[in-house]
C-alpha cells in the first residue's frame, strides 16, 4: 500500500483553545459546526483543514511527554511554518496588516524574495510560525490554492 500524497488535517497545538479560536476566527476564517468548544476547533480553509488543540492534550493522546514549560513564541522556533499563497504583494502586506490587527506578532515585514517572490512572516498567539506569499510562478485556482508548474 502507498501513502496518499495529501494533508488533510494539520493540528496546531495551542496553550488556550477558546482564545486561539477567536484569534483564527478574527481573521475571518469559517469555524465548523464540528468544532467542540474549549477541546477542538477545526477550520475549513481552501485546502486541507485546520484544527486547534490543546498541546498537552495532543502529548497525552500521542503518548508523549508534556512540556515542563510552555513555548515562548518570541524566540521559539519550532521547524515548522505555515503559508497562505496569495495574488499579490500588495495582498501580502494587506494580510499581515489584518494578522497584527487581530493580535498576531509580526516576525518579518512584506519584502522581496530573491526567488523573485515577496513575503513576510508572522506568529499567531501560541508562537506558530506563518509565511503569507506571493510567487508568480505559481498560479492560484479559483479557491486560493497554488498549483506547481
Amino acid at each position: 500500500m502507498s501513502v496518499p500524497a495529501r494533508v488533510s488535517l494539520a493540528t496546531l497545538g495551542v496553550t488556550d483553545v477558546a482564545r486561539a479560536t477567536e484569534f483564527y476566527e478574527s481573521l475571518g476564517w469559517r469555524l465548523s459546526p464540528a468544532s467542540v468548544p474549549g477541546l477542538v476547533s477545526f477550520f475549513h480553509t481552501a485546502g486541507g483543514l485546520l484544527s486547534l488543540v490543546a498541546t498537552d492534550d495532543i502529548a497525552a493522546d500521542a503518548g508523549l511527554a508534556a512540556r515542563a514549560a510552555p513555548p515562548n513564541p518570541a524566540a521559539d522556533f519550532r521547524g515548522t511554518m505555515l503559508a497562505i499563497n496569495v495574488e499579490s504583494p500588495a495582498a501580502v502586506d494587506e494580510a499581515l496588516r489584518a494578522v497584527v490587527q487581530a493580535g498576531a506578532t509580526l516576525v518579518k515585514a512584506g519584502g522581496s524574495a530573491e526567488w523573485g517572490g515577496y513575503l513576510g512572516y508572522f506568529t499567531d498567539p501560541d508562537g506558530h510560525l506563518w509565511e503569507i506569499t506571493h510567487n508568480p510562478a505559481w498560479p492560484l485556482d479559483e479557491a486560493g490554492v497554488p498549483h506547481l508548474p
